[in-house]
């Protein structure tokens, strides 16, 4: 069997669900290596998984890495790239990241 984007999504939000951020950038990597193209539900689950481990640089990362795929981000990550922000107290992005919706 070949992998399916909707796997690694699956997989990626199992991640994030389990608090597995570092495996979730792993899969999100994965994707790519077997030359799938992520979508924003991949990205969506990686921001969040990031989020909530806490690792408000990551979550910023990947959104940026989805505007810069042509992938237009939705309000699912925004909010999670938000509340990135506001749990580390980087109020600095969070200002950005209003000013970019």
């Amino acid at each position: 069997m070949r992998p399916h984007v909707v796997s690694y999504n699956a997989g990626i939000s199992a991640c994030e669900k389990g608090g597995q951020w570092q495996r979730a950038l792993t899969l999100l990597s994965e994707l790519r290596d077997v030359k799938l193209e992520p979508t924003p539900v991949s990205y969506n689950a990686g921001i969040s998984a990031c989020e909530k481990g806490g690792q408000w640089q990551w979550s910023l990362a990947l959104l940026s890495e989805a505007w810069e795929g042509h992938l237009e981000p939705d309000a699912i990550s925004y909010n999670s790239g938000i509340t990135a922000c506001e749990h580390s107290q980087q109020w600095h992005w969070f200002s950005a990241m209003l000013s970019e919706i």
